[in-house]
């Protein structure tokens, strides 16, 4: 399967470096690019693609804004992955909120772009998540209407548990081996606490766990 992505970037040369790069994959097919928000929201409608490689900031419409109006469309939106810079870490958490399913540091190298792109549209909520946690744990605590503990209390104590291990950034086989299950097991534990706390991702769990206090930043 081919996966379709719009770039959306107000600098034209970054857009035109991600479509050659992408479009070099067998596997990855640049749908359209969008030099603002409000633009990338207008072709995410028409284009239908499977993957967003979204900007934070633009004019017209920022991508955090644009984030929340493209997720919040449709019963299967696209995947949103955000670029941001360790200068810009605060988007993170915002984006995350927003509803990204995740992001890429502006810096990487394209074959981490890549790769990237391609996890997203897999799935997989969040790249790169040993830095996610860090930065999402440095602002949660800054969020209006925390969830309380409250939000935690119709997961049994194993899926508690398991929510900690997920906002900690382990796949379901390491989430596996920390609780010496079988891969197919945590899996299941991974999607019953999803459909109980009404999340979409794991990108929306981490975050929920950090409000509530379950995970706390290292150190």
């Amino acid at each position: 399967m081919t996966i379709r992505v719009l770039v959306v970037d107000d600098q034209a040369m970054v857009r035109e470096s991600f479509r050659v790069a992408l479009d070099s994959q067998p596997d990855v097919e640049v749908a359209g690019e969008a030099g603002t928000g409000a633009e990338a929201v207008a072709l995410a409608r028409d284009l239908a693609p499977d993957v967003v490689l979204m900007d934070v900031r633009m004019p017209v419409m920022d991508g955090l804004q644009a984030t929340r109006h493209i997720v919040g469309s449709g019963d299967a939106p696209p995947k949103v992955l955000v670029l941001t810079t360790f200068d810009l870490d605060e988007h993170v958490y915002g984006a995350l909120r927003a509803g990204a399913s995740g992001f890429m540091l502006k810096d990487a190298p394209l074959s981490d772009l890549i790769n990237a792109v391609r996890v997203v549209a897999a799935g997989h909520a969040l790249f790169a998540p040993s830095v996610t946690r860090r930065l999402v744990a440095a602002y949660a605590d800054r969020a209006p209407g925390k969830p309380s503990d409250a939000a935690l209390r119709h997961l049994t104590p194993r899926e508690v548990e398991v929510l900690r291990l997920i906002a900690r950034g382990l796949s379901n086989a390491e989430i596996a081996g920390a609780l010496t299950i079988a891969e197919q097991t945590a899996k299941s534990h991974v999607s019953r606490v999803l459909t109980k706390l009404g999340l979409r991702d794991r990108a929306q769990a981490v975050v929920l766990a950090y409000e509530c206090g379950l995970v706390v930043p290292a150190g």
